[in-house]
């Protein structure tokens, strides 16, 4: 639970890496349909070629939504903290009372006791598996939820910049970059804009 921010910024590295190789193969796809379907050149062909791009950790650390997020996370890994520990102590208690009383049980007690725990402990492990599914789907969730809010932003923004592809930038993955095509902070203040404007 403890390693949910870094999960966090894994999944939307490779969110963010699927979409832009989607992104390449789909248009490819559609540019050679149309070339081979009309035989003339197209506007979109004649338009220059443009990326932009944006820093992920920047938006990370300043898109509000984000931090709303990491927050919610938090929480929910603290819920689950105090409910595994919650389970823990009464799992030891239980065992601490049986084995205080180990010596004056007859036979039949003893083999109670011992299905007794093993049960508990089944339950502990059921209860965990359950845990970490919610956990999962609720990251999985907010992170799809997040990267829609950003989609949808670049979407709204691009019909006025009119970029071929607009990508997110993350260190290992591309070697150089001009910062003249940086619209990181356009990013930043829009994503935060139309979050306020949806949350009021």
């Amino acid at each position: 639970m403890k390693n949910g921010l870094m999960i966090w910024n894994v999944v939307l590295t490779l969110a963010a890496g699927y979409l832009l190789f989607n992104q390449f193969g789909s248009k490819k796809n559609v540019a050679d349909a149309g070339s081979r379907g009309s035989g003339k050149d197209s506007s979109v062909s004649n338009a220059p070629f443009r990326i932009a791009y944006f820093e992920m950790d920047s938006v990370e650390n300043n898109f509000q939504m984000v931090k709303d997020v990491k927050a919610e996370i938090n929480k929910k890994e603290e819920t689950i903290n105090m409910e595994l520990d919650r389970l823990d102590r009464a799992y030891k208690a239980k065992v601490g009372g049986y084995q205080s009383q180990a010596q004056s049980m007859t036979q039949a007690q003893s083999e109670q006791a011992t299905q007794d725990v093993m049960q508990m402990q089944e339950r502990m492990k059921s209860t965990k598996q359950s845990l970490d599914q919610d956990y999962n789907d609720f990251l999985t969730r907010k992170m799809k939820d997040v990267k829609t809010k950003i989609e949808e932003f670049l979407k709204e923004y691009n019909k006025t910049k009119n970029y071929s592809y607009i990508i997110v930038y993350e260190q290992g993955l591309f070697y150089y970059k001009d910062t003249a095509y940086n619209i990181t902070a356009d990013v930043i203040k829009g994503l935060n804009e139309m979050y306020k404007n949806k949350k009021d």
